[in-house]
């Protein structure tokens, strides 16, 4: 996937995926369910086998009905507790839920979104609440000109609902877009559909194992191993570099 297939001066705006792409998603799954598991007495599970059945339980619980990604969060903290053969409790599905918004950046996120934003308006398309994602949002330093969460468009990706709904609210067609995401299932493949041109973050380059996400044979249209490299493929001079304010 070669960047000249991208001509950067067609795009206005740049479309972020925030949990796995611009938020260490992963690590805060781990994190969160060994608590969990731990309380239980259960130790040694292996990272790739976390995550994928996390995979597999998120997706379920997004399955039908629309519900709030907190509710979706506390029915996989239950499902690990129906795998692993034990009962999780009320507050320890709480707990779980509320933590996703204390998940920490990853490390080149906040100077990169500052990078971004000197040459191109920044959105939001995220699987998560409102009030979840208000916190992420502080963490990244808040540059976002519009944010579309599953709260508001009442689903989740790959539905196509949060990119009808940015495009809508930045006032651009597709062609003037950039998406930048970590999932290939969730957004590279519905992004490619409606014609908006993206960068997979190939956020687990070099580990073993799919993580928490579905396969998908999405193929993007350029690939990098985090946004630093994207700002360098772009050509945006790090020393316009300003304070994050927090």
């Amino acid at each position: 996937m070669n960047s000249e297939l991208l001509y950067f001066e067609q795009f206005e705006a740049v479309t972020f995926d925030c949990y796995g792409t611009l938020i260490d998603w992963e690590s805060g799954i781990l994190a969160g369910v060994r608590v969990i598991l731990e309380t239980h007495d259960i130790g040694d599970q292996d990272d790739n086998r976390i995550l994928e059945r996390f995979g597999l339980l998120e997706a379920a619980a997004e399955a039908g009905a629309f519900r709030p990604y907190r509710s979706v969060l506390e029915e996989v903290a239950y499902g690990f507790g129906e795998a692993y053969g034990f009962v999780t409790g009320r507050e320890e599905a709480r707990r779980f839920a509320e933590s996703v918004s204390f998940w920490p950046p990853f490390s080149d996120s906040i100077t990169s979104l500052q990078l971004l934003s000197s040459r191109f308006r920044l959105a939001i398309v995220s699987n998560i609440d409102d009030d979840l994602f208000s916190n992420s949002s502080q963490q990244l330093g808040a540059v976002f000109e519009q944010v579309v969460t599953a709260e508001q468009v009442r689903s989740y990706k790959p539905d196509p609902a949060h990119f009808h709904e940015v495009l809508s609210r930045l006032k651009l067609p597709p062609e003037r877009v950039l998406h930048v995401a970590q999932s290939l299932y969730h957004d590279i493949a519905p992004a490619t559909e409606l014609g908006l041109k993206s960068v997979w973050v190939n956020r687990r380059a070099g580990k073993d194992g799919g993580g928490a996400t579905k396969p998908s044979s999405a193929i993007p249209d350029l690939e990098v191993s985090d946004l630093m490299a994207l700002v360098d493929v772009v050509g945006i001079e790090k020393n316009l570099r300003t304070p994050v304010q927090l």
